[in-house]
């Protein structure tokens, strides 16, 4: 396969990991990075010796990059995705996909009706102990899973997080749709299943924004197991990014990026998840295997939809205050 041209649009932080990627990438070619900043485009630019745009559209009509990866703010996405698409590129979106799960059912019509490859940054796929941990659950060493416990807790108000996560017509919402998404596609990958039903508790505590910053999910899956996901992000609590899974024959605790433990005769148990590396690299590879040679892609617009479902029934449900179906579109 030759050298894939690609290109960045938004320059904000998550950006800076995917620049980073694509130029120590021998696969890719990096050609260009767009933000509305032009400070920001010219600062991550020469970082690259590559060309910086105020406006992404006249990059890609310049660049002709074979791949553009979109990182901008969560409104934008379904209007940058699908142009992209339209003009004939595979487009590689930052979670989440879209605002909510009607506009992930138009962007995966796009890609279908243009053509391209459409990937969705969903990186629990990447990390060493959650790939370790699929595989076991997949061994059924463990016995079928009964539930999972799955807590994400940190500050969500800091000043360094740009003001339009915080504001519900640029983002979405807050901790659920942000935050919360990993949690759902982690829940969803690992075990196989989709989320059927979702009894969600939400908290608007925040000092600035309106969107919440704190969630109790209670969760049913496909597979018949129960599910609890809780968000905390207000000051002072410390953080946690765990999940646990109790099977009928053992458990398994994964912690995001220190490891995976097996429950044994002592308690838990450290289990070897092999190389350490950091997830980009892979997720990378994956979108350029399925470009090039078709290869099978698990972070897919169709899936990334699946996500999106799960999101919108929470936030229905701490509207109606009754556990919501996950709406299939």
């Amino acid at each position: 396969m030759h050298t894939l041209r690609a290109v960045v649009v938004g320059a904000g932080t998550i950006a800076g990991l995917h620049l980073r990627t694509l130029a120590a990438s021998e696969r890719t070619e990096l050609v260009g990075v767009a933000d509305i900043s032009g400070e920001r485009a010219r600062l991550a630019a020469e970082a690259y010796a590559i060309k910086p745009y105020t406006d992404y559209k006249a990059m890609v009509r310049a660049e002709k990059p074979d791949i553009v990866v979109i990182t901008l703010p969560h409104v934008l996405h379904k209007e940058a995705a699908i142009w992209c698409a339209e003009q004939g590129c595979h487009v590689l979106l930052e979670k989440p996909m879209a605002m909510n799960a009607r506009e992930c059912a138009d962007i995966n019509a796009a890609a279908a009706r243009c053509g391209i490859v459409l990937a969705v940054g969903h990186m629990q796929h990447y990390f060493a102990e959650n790939v370790k941990a699929k595989q076991l659950i997949q061994s059924g060493k463990l016995g079928r899973l009964v539930t999972i416990i799955d807590r994400r807790y940190g500050y969500y108000y800091d000043e360094k997080r740009p003001a339009w996560f915080l504001d519900k017509a640029a983002s979405g919402g807050g901790i659920v749709i942000n935050i919360g998404s990993h949690s759902i596609d982690k829940i969803q990958w690992l075990t196989d299943c989709q989320i059927t039903s979702v009894k969600a508790e939400l908290t608007f505590y925040g000092e600035r924004g309106d969107v919440e910053g704190s969630a109790n999910l209670l969760m049913r899956t496909s597979h018949g197991a129960t599910a609890s996901v809780s968000l905390f992000g207000y000051r002072g609590v410390p953080p946690a990014n765990e999940t646990e899974l109790l099977f009928t024959d053992g458990a398994l605790k994964i912690v995001a990026r220190k490891g995976l433990w097996i429950s044994g005769a002592n308690g838990y148990e450290l289990v070897d998840t092999g190389a350490k590396g950091e997830p980009f690299t892979p997720q990378w590879d994956d979108l350029l295997n399925a470009i090039g040679h078709g290869s099978e892609l698990s972070i897919t617009g169709t899936y990334a939809q699946t996500v999106s479902a799960v999101v919108d029934a929470a936030y229905r449900s701490h509207e109606t205050g009754r556990a919501e179906e996950v709406a299939v579109i």
